[in-house]
């Protein structure tokens, strides 16, 4: 098995500092597919822009890119040399953007490589190397991740009696049926549900460190596990609904340090146990036109009607108040675990829709 891009073993670098290990490797003497391993196998794991460990998933994803950002340098974006990491310059990363542009990469794609390539330069402390999207020809309008939802998602959009198709779930599997329940009243996402510990992560609303202010409740769902980026947010059971849910998945969780997945299967395992229940009771766009996430929908959508007294965009609602509508766009963003307004409307839909609604049906506003 050939060795050529493999770094030193690690048992080499005990004691070294990272710019030590890197010193040894100058550029010139040591092959920049090299330098680059060694700068994954030292850095990989750190966040781009938080002082925290990244995902497993994360780390997997930026080192196959960054190796193949460099293939692809030579092979497609035609540099007879390729430049040690630390020489990468702005001709390179030009060149590769308006090379993912002409294959026709979605602008988000573009933004998520041009992320890694950011983590890249910041190992090496060149913060500013590489720019805003805007600079590399793309607007904000393309980048832009939470592209406003184009149709109502949730399950009450196709008439579904959700409540009715959950228990009948939980009667074949109480640990799925338990997981859906919270999805139905929480919002959260398939994994957080799985994951989720109904007699560890709920907490008197003094333990969340919100202000007084915010309180809705006496206790909070405390959502951690499972979440994007690790990011941690606190949900008000607030409703009979919500409290009801917990208690029927303290009941389903054997023990108080149980989440609500199968105690018999790995994280792994239970997510494919989900998906194969969804698949069974025809929880997908092929059979009910709906998947599991659409209960998210459901409650967001719903969390901003509250709020609001307006039908969704989504929904053909009319604009409330800006002030309220900023407001309640906020506090739904917050609840899905977002902390800018923007990723509600990958729920809400957005104004335009409103407009295009309104153009499309005079009587709409009726």
């Amino acid at each position: 098995m050939s060795l050529v891009h493999q770094p030193r073993r690690r048992q080499d670098w005990n004691g070294l500092s990272a710019a030590e290990i890197l010193a040894r490797n100058p550029p010139g003497k040591t092959a920049p597919l090299v330098v680059l391993a060694i700068l994954i196998d030292l850095f990989n794991k750190q966040h781009a822009a938080r002082h925290k460990e990244v995902s497993f998933k994360t780390r997997q994803e930026r080192a196959n890119f960054l190796r193949r950002f460099y293939r692809d340098l030579k092979h497609k974006a035609g540099f007879a040399t390729l430049p040690d990491p630390r020489n990468l310059g702005q001709r390179h990363i030009q060149a590769m953007v308006t090379l993912w542009q002409r294959e026709g990469l979605a602008p988000a794609t573009i933004q998520t490589y041009l992320s890694f390539l950011r983590a890249l330069a910041q190992w090496l402390g060149k913060h500013g190397l590489v720019r805003k999207p805007q600079h590399y020809g793309l607007t904000r309008d393309e980048f832009e991740r939470h592209a406003a939802s184009g149709q109502d998602k949730s399950w009450a959009a196709r008439r579904i009696d959700i409540d009715a198709l959950i228990d009948k779930i939980g009667a074949y599997d109480q640990h799925i049926g338990a997981a859906l329940k919270l999805m139905r009243t929480l919002g959260i996402r398939r994994k957080e549900a799985i994951m989720f510990r109904p007699h560890q992560c709920v907490v008197p609303f003094e333990a969340t460190g919100l202000s007084p202010q915010k309180r809705k409740a006496d206790t909070y769902a405390r959502i951690k596990n499972g979440s994007k980026g690790g990011r941690e947010r606190f949900i008000a059971l607030d409703t009979p609904e919500r409290l009801a849910a917990i208690e029927h998945a303290r009941q389903v969780a054997a023990t108080q340090d149980a989440h609500i997945g199968n105690p018999a299967h790995e994280l792994k395992q239970a997510m494919r146990r989900f998906d194969y229940v969804m698949e069974k009771f025809g929880i997908t766009k092929k059979q009910l036109g709906v998947t599991a996430h659409g209960l998210r929908h459901e409650v967001l959508i719903n969390q901003f009607e509250t709020l609001t007294g307006a039908a969704a965009p989504v929904r053909g609602g009319t604009k409330p108040p800006a002030t309220l509508d900023r407001r309640a766009r906020q506090e739904v963003a917050e609840l899905a675990g977002h902390s800018r307004k923007r990723a509600s409307t990958a729920y809400l839909g957005g104004v335009q829709m409103r407009q295009h609604r309104r153009k499309s049906d005079p009587a709409g506003d009726a």
